[in-house]
């Protein structure tokens, strides 16, 4: 590392200050020698509950961003795909929203496969309730206090294992006294958001609580082949809560919860073409040109498209849980049981083009899940510790259509049969899928202070997963006719041709395992304000399966035993140091860490186009490493400013037979008497080329991380008086600094994105019970990628989605 990468990591911030008031109205009580300093320009108090009881974010010995819900809502950062601008460790990648995976420090998912029979490295929690899909947690955010962003392991404390880390959501909870909020916000792009909140009491011993929120927006793609705009906003969300509060030791809240989206969503724009090693005639420019087509743009900034294939991405999401806390002393007792749904209802354009070679695809799924989590905390002079026991259950279908269009042949085939559109046209594959999946653990952790100054705090947690699966592909030709595989290419030519495009399948794979994970932290007081701290974490993420299809055979048959993956096994060393200075007025908190995987869980391919586009399998080792920073201040009531960065280096350190990247593919496959040929290099009938069946890319980086991420903050005010009230006029700006990543599993030359930075301001008055401010985003208007993909047939298109361009509004809030 050299020393310029570590200047700008140690240039940074994780913790977003807020008005004191704000914070210490909001924030549970905390123990006194705990409490911050209350010296009218000290940061504020930081409460947060990320090691299961409450406590400030300053005494943790942990690696935590911690964002305020005022904050999230001021950047206009309203869901988790949005909040890594935020929070620099947090990677945030999705086509639409079941592909979306969220990884911290570029761990936790695997990049460019949707698969539901392996388990996410990063749990995302809401009020203490588990979310099994990151599909299934992408609502907009409602009536939120405050997000923790935890970095690292967190297997002894949450109720699933979470071998990467964890987002800890908090929401507001219902009060005795009345209060209200509502807030209105209206931009460019036909933006339109509302919400709305009303809490107070029903009985002197029940309260309630309801918050309801809309978002609308144009899409930021036009699309010219249905004349109207595309990937728009059309979201719904509410959530009731009621607080039973018998006496002043139990409590019992209900909360039921309802998040819909609706829009047209989600397409791509052309970006660019790459050379593939297929023969010339078989790359994109040649076969658009062999149908006349033409596409709408080749500068994706211009924001226009052609796809033709209809587009949807309805998403349905909700449920219920009971939370009881029962104060017994000297800890407390929490019970958390819960019941969550997703209804996912998709329709895509995979050729990412006008022409209909992929003429369907959608995969809709229906999951319910049900959890139990018990917890006893406690907390005494010299020990504190945390005991419990989890179970979780969970079921999934899906049921999966893709077809090919009339432009199919001319895509994917040569010869006489690439001039027959009826050969791949109406090619239809249904597939249906179903999982079963049962996890149970027993968590515990005890923090032990040795002395005033020294805690010892190790953990343990024994984890059972089961998983079952069903997977079964039923291929019909254009006319009906159910296909069987394999066809002889000699006596029959036709059905050859459709069985190298889809073939049909049966699995079952089932699996069951045990694991034990463990970790130990060291932390010790060096001063009042100075908290230093080292962990260790042997952690695994469970056994999982292949659910979309297995490889098969020489004779067409699935292998079977590629139908279960080995848990990842996780090493993660991590020491850091939190600091506040100033009279608290500034916080300085540095981390460095390094975890290694080994069997990294990762999407693989074997060249059986027909049969799967890839699976799952244990690949090797994975590394990642780095620094992280944050620094915040606040001098006086008047200025508040933060900088968070981070330095991540992820690769491979083993990974021998990956998928290759589109230019060293297509070809031939190479042999020991004809090497792989040079990358991008064409093919012809003549010299055709050759390509590797898989690459080796050991060293090179994991795909989406950049090595450094950094965001920024800073807030100034002045007293004013508006329309008779007395407030402050305030001006503020953040941004957030991306170094380029690579966009694909395995680092291709035509997939990586080019660092960016975005800026917002806002401007606006505060007072009393009214905030009013204009805001602007991405105001340089920045041209930047969001994700590039890969065409399939590896025809050398690369396409993508911009991120949004320059967008202004006005938001008017009101307290009541």
């Amino acid at each position: 590392m050299t020393v310029r990468h570590l200047l700008l990591a140690t240039a940074a911030s994780a913790t977003f200050a807020v008005p004191a008031a704000q914070a210490q109205e909001a924030a549970p009580p905390i123990p006194a020698d705990q409490a911050e300093s209350d010296g009218p320009s000290s940061v504020s108090a930081i409460v947060v509950t990320a090691r299961r009881r409450v406590e400030t974010a300053q005494s943790v010995p942990l690696a935590i961003s911690v964002i305020k819900g005022d904050s999230i809502e001021a950047t206009g950062n309203f869901n988790i795909n949005k909040l890594q601008q935020l929070a620099p460790t947090l990677q945030v990648y999705s086509s639409n929203p079941r592909n979306t995976s969220v990884n911290i420090r570029g761990l936790g998912v695997p990049f460019g496969l949707t698969s539901d029979g392996f388990e996410q490295g990063v749990g995302i929690y809401v009020d203490d309730v588990y979310n099994a899909r990151v599909a299934a947690a992408v609502f907009d955010f409602l009536d939120v206090s405050q997000v923790e962003v935890l970095r690292g392991p967190q297997g002894t404390l949450y109720g699933k294992n979470t071998t990467a880390g964890a987002i800890n959501i908090t929401t507001n909870q219902p009060t005795f006294d009345f209060e209200g909020r509502a807030e209105l916000t209206v931009g460019n792009l036909e933006f339109r958001q509302a919400k709305g909140v009303i809490s107070g009491p029903l009985t002197d011993k029940i309260a309630a609580r309801i918050a309801i929120a809309a978002t609308s927006r144009r899409g930021t793609i036009f699309n010219v082949t249905s004349d109207r705009y595309i990937n728009e906003q059309d979201n719904l969300g509410i959530r009731g809560t009621l607080l039973f509060k018998p006496n002043e030791d139990l409590s019992i809240i209900l909360t039921g919860d309802y998040s819909r989206q609706e829009p047209e969503c989600c397409g791509t724009v052309f970006v660019r073409v790459g050379a593939t090693q297929r023969l010339l005639s078989r790359q994109y420019d040649a076969l658009a040109a062999a149908q006349n087509y033409t596409v709408v743009s080749r500068n994706p900034f211009d924001r226009l498209t052609d796809i033709d294939a209809s587009l949807r991405a309805g998403n349905k999401i909700g449920g219920a849980s009971l939370k009881a806390e029962w104060d017994l002393g000297p800890g407390t007792l929490t019970s958390v049981t819960a019941w969550r749904f997703w209804d996912w209802k998709p329709e895509n354009d995979r050729d990412f083009t006008g022409l209909s070679i992929v003429s369907r695809s959608q995969n809709p799924s229906q999951q319910d899940q049900y959890s139990q989590e018990l917890r006893y905390n406690y907390s005494g002079r010299d020990i504190d510790f945390v005991l419990g026991a989890f179970g979780f259950k969970q079921r999934i279908d899906t049921q999966g259509v893709e077809q090919q269009g009339v432009n199919a042949s001319r895509w994917n085939l040569t010869g006489a049969l690439a001039n027959d559109p009826s050969v791949l046209n109406g090619l239809t594959a249904s597939n249906i899928q179903s999982l079963k999946s049962t996890s149970a653990a027993v968590f515990g952790q005890v923090s032990w202070k040795l002395t005033d100054a020294f805690t010892i705090q190790p953990g343990a947690r024994i984890n059972y997963d089961k998983k079952s699966g069903f997977y079964q592909r039923v291929v019909t030709t254009g006319s009906g006719a159910v296909l069987t595989c394999p066809q002889s290419a000699t006596t029959n030519p036709v059905g050859a041709a459709q069985c190298g495009i889809y073939q049909p399948q049966t699995s079952a794979p089932s699996v069951s395992d045990w694991n034990f994970t463990y970790d130990l932290t060291l932390s010790y007081k060096l001063a009042q304000d100075v908290l230093a701290y080292a962990t260790y974490a042997k952690s695994f993420k469970t056994v999982g399966i292949n659910q979309n299809g297995l490889p098969t055979d020489a004779a067409g048959n699935p292998i079977t035993s590629a139908g279960v993956i080995k848990p990842e096994s996780v090493n993660h060393f991590e020491v850091g140091l939190k600091t506040q200075l100033w009279d608290r007025r500034a916080t300085f908190n540095l981390s460095a860490f390094r975890t290694d995987i080994k069997d990294y869980q990762a999407t693989v391919t074997n060249g059986q186009l027909g049969v799967l586009r890839g699976y799952l399998a244990n690949a090797g080792k994975v590394r990642s490493q780095g620094f992280e920073a944050d620094f915040s201040i606040r001098p006086t009531d008047r200025f508040t400013a933060y900088v968070n960065g981070a330095y991540t280096d992820a690769k491979y350190k083993e990974f021998v037979d990956a998928p290759c990247p589109p230019e060293l593919s297509g070809g031939t496959t190479a042999t020991a008497a004809n090497p792989a040929s040079p990358a991008g290099r064409p093919g012809t009938t003549a010299s055709p080329s050759f390509s590797p069946a898989n690459c080796d890319i050991s060293g090179q980086r994991l795909p989406g991380v950049s090595k450094v991420s950094l965001s920024y903050g800073a807030e100034a005010n002045t007293p004013a008086t508006l329309l008779g009230k007395d407030g402050q006029v305030y001006l503020g700006v953040d941004g957030n600094y991306r170094s380029r990543f690579s966009s694909n599993p395995s680092p291709s030359d035509y997939t990586w994105i080019k660092g960016y930075a975005l800026t917002n301001f806002r401007l606006g008055f505060r007072g009393g019970d009214i905030d009013v401010f204009g805001w602007v985003r991405n105001a340089f208007d920045v041209n930047y990628f969001e994700l590039l993909q890969t065409a399939p047939s590896n025809v050398g298109l690369v396409a993508g989605q911009p991120g949004d361009p320059r967008t202004y509004g006005l938001t008017i809030k009101s307290n009541f």
